[in-house]
């Protein structure tokens, strides 16, 4: 289904240390290795075809480097590119800021609603308009605090001239219903190329929540695809049937950090946490149940098994690729640019509890090569953008902001 997404839509109308790794200069292709993965899986369950799991591991024939640009954020969450080559940076705990490619941050941008940094929540996804330069508009995701509980929400600001307040800020979508509970929001937010937006909700964690994932009638655990007013895209797949939410796009999600657009023939990919093993990476297509919790390659963190402890089952469909034990898969993205060409159209993902940076080889949508970069720098990867410049920019739990790029 190369080009089903967009023929869905058209349809629906200071200077730090750096790190390197290199072969010889002369290399301009990826070798193989073995499975970078060597550490015991959690279960002993068994992929539904082959190339699932623990694919051969690649090596970049390329002289790379991931330079350190700054150490001075306070736990960034998403990161963006403004038309000018500078970045647009969240803070988890309710800060936007701006920091140039040399790794100078500014103030934080006042303006913005309340967030409810508590746990896994806060100040989440962020992107920019595509015509910022003459509207300047922004459009973040963020845990919204209220008595009734806290929700993954959606809003939207105008950036003062003076780059100093979001004007106007306004919420325009809800993924209710709220829970007093502060983990699983999901949280990426993607500009597609018909204007829309596609949002990434989690089912919230806890087992009274987990079920909504199932549930068509609710918007924990779901891929959302909303105008930029906030209201049902046209052409969503449950438009007009009863007992279902027209915002829905996809789901049976457990908690999705991670969604990208192909470059090249536009398809929706994502990525979301097992929970004790079972990561996955799915190609998403409208309507379609991705199976949590019903199916899973994990297991329970207490070591029990999830439901009734199956893997595939009719109807619901299968990851593309899974992880166990788990990397933990935030942020994401499809790398367009020239710089690099043994990269070109490989996805790089954001590895938490793994602590790299995650290449991805895809080929007639299955993964056959997995490489992990970065990983001497001992970084929770939180999210990773390809600059105006064609570099990618990583943030990182820890506070950094590397530059990923030929040496």
């Amino acid at each position: 289904m190369k080009t089903q997404i967009l023929l869905f839509m058209a349809a629906a109308s200071l200077t730090l240390p750096a790190c390197s790794q290199s072969t010889s200069d002369n290399a301009t292709a990826s070798t193989q290795t073995s499975p970078v993965e060597t550490k015991e899986p959690n279960s002993n369950y068994k992929p539904a075809f082959a190339g699932q799991t623990r694919v051969a591991g690649v090596k970049s024939a390329t002289n790379y480097e991931g330079r350190v640009l700054t150490e001075a954020l306070k736990f960034p969450w998403g990161i963006t590119s403004l038309p000018d080559g500078r970045l647009l940076i969240t803070e988890r705990e309710g800060a936007v800021r701006i920091v140039t490619p040399a790794g100078q941050v500014g103030d934080a941008i006042t303006g913005l609603p309340k967030v409810n940094p508590s746990g896994q929540g806060g100040l989440l996804g962020i992107r920019v308009d595509p015509a910022f330069e003459t509207n300047r508009m922004v459009y973040w995701v963020f845990s919204e605090p209220s008595p009734e509980g806290n929700v993954t929400a959606v809003a939207k600001g105008k950036l003062s001239a003076d780059e100093k307040k979001m004007e106007g800020a306004t919420v325009i979508y809800r993924a209710t219903p709220a829970y007093k509970g502060n983990l699983h929001y999901g949280g990426r937010i993607l500009i597609a190329p018909d204007g829309n937006l596609l949002i990434s909700t989690g089912e919230r964690s806890d087992l009274v929540t987990r079920p909504q994932a199932q549930s068509l009638n609710s918007g924990l655990g779901k891929v959302i695809r909303i105008t930029k007013e906030g209201k049902p895209a046209p052409g969503n797949p449950f438009a007009g049937q009863a007992g279902a939410r027209p915002e829905l796009y996809s789901y049976g999600h457990r908690n999705v950090q991670s969604l990208a657009l192909d470059p090249v023939t536009g398809d929706l990919w994502e990525a979301e946490f097992g929970p004790r093993g079972g990561d996955e990476l799915n190609h998403i297509q409208p309507g379609k149940n991705y199976g949590w919790p019903t199916i899973t390659y994990g297991i329970e963190y207490s070591g029990k098994k999830v439901g009734d402890a199956i893997q595939q089952k009719e109807g619901l469909e299968q990851p593309v690729y899974y992880w166990d034990p788990v990397v933990s898969p935030s942020g994401m993205t499809f790398y367009s640019s020239d710089r690099i060409p043994e990269w070109k159209n490989n996805l790089f993902i954001g590895s938490l509890s793994g602590m790299h940076l995650l290449r991805l080889i895809i080929r007639n949508d299955k993964v056959v090569g997995e490489e992990r970069l970065l990983a001497d720098q001992y970084q929770r990867f939180r999210d990773v953008t390809q600059g105006k410049d064609g570099a990618l920019y990583a943030i990182t739990d820890q506070g950094r902001l590397y530059r990923i790029d030929k040496k």
